[in-house]
């Protein structure tokens, strides 16, 4: 299946997960953006964020403290890397057929140089339209990006990737992959993952009393995997996740 040009994705979460309607959009967003400090050093440029994508409501502030960090000037390419919740896409990992993604906001296109170029691997399978539109986790990205990017509209486009339940070799091979885009200043990588969680709905119950509250208790687990995180080793976040078995969807995506 090949990129078809004039398609569009429609923003299919858009009235449910965050609000359709533009000039309340975007007054939820610059509220949150403008609660939280931008604490990088002038001159410095943040090449990868994780993000959640729950629905605003939930997540719109958690989500401002990361792109309130974003400086759209040098910004040319923006790698949109979520999981797959709705599909099973097996071994790999998956691109769009759309050219367009609506956002309440205004449209963003697909970047069709680095997309022929990683289709043309032949390692990514195709997302139909219908599937693209029922996976909400590169969706929830769209409209923070529309809004920090807006003076720079028509002068980026993005590149969406859902991943699927990959391998170790797997995630090593895309992540060796995708790392030469990661180099270019001009890209930026939107993680898409939430962290934990916790419940019996998510047979996940872990709960160390020394820390705490259940909610502190969750929070020092999320923290150690942040740690591992920054920590720019695969192999520790690996074996965090040996560990506590933490139920952090984008796992996959923060190895690669």
């Amino acid at each position: 299946m090949d990129l078809t040009l004039g398609s569009i994705r429609v923003s299919s979460h858009a009235g449910s997960w965050y609000s359709a309607d533009r000039t309340e959009l975007s007054s939820q967003l610059d509220t949150w953006l403008e609660s939280c400090e931008n604490n990088v050093s002038n001159g410095s440029l943040v090449r990868a964020i994780i993000v959640p994508h729950a629905g605003y409501r939930h997540s719109g502030l958690c989500a401002a403290h990361a792109y309130r960090l974003i400086n759209p000037d040098k910004i040319e390419c923006i790698f949109i890397i979520g999981p797959s919740h709705r599909l099973y896409i097996g071994d790999t990992c998956a691109l769009t057929c759309v050219s367009e993604y609506e956002t309440p906001f205004y449209n963003l296109k697909i970047n069709t140089n680095v997309y022929n170029s990683l289709k043309s691997l032949n390692c990514f399978s195709v997302l139909e339209k219908s599937q693209d539109e029922a996976e909400h986790s590169v969706e929830m990205q769209l409209p923070y990006i529309a809004h920090i990017m807006k003076r720079r509209k028509g002068q980026y486009s993005i590149v969406p990737i859902v991943v699927g339940s990959l391998s170790f070799e797997k995630q090593e091979f895309f992540g060796n992959l995708l790392s030469s885009y990661l180099l270019d200043e001009k890209n930026l990588f939107v993680i898409s993952s939430d962290f934990c969680h916790w419940g019996k709905r998510f047979r996940y119950q872990y709960y160390n009393k020394s820390d705490g509250a259940i909610w502190q208790s969750i929070e020092k687990l999320d923290h150690l995997g942040l740690n591992a995180i920054r920590s720019l080793k695969p192999k520790s976040f690996i074996k965090y996740l040996e560990e506590y078995s933490n139920t952090i969807c984008g796992r996959r995506k923060a190895i690669i």
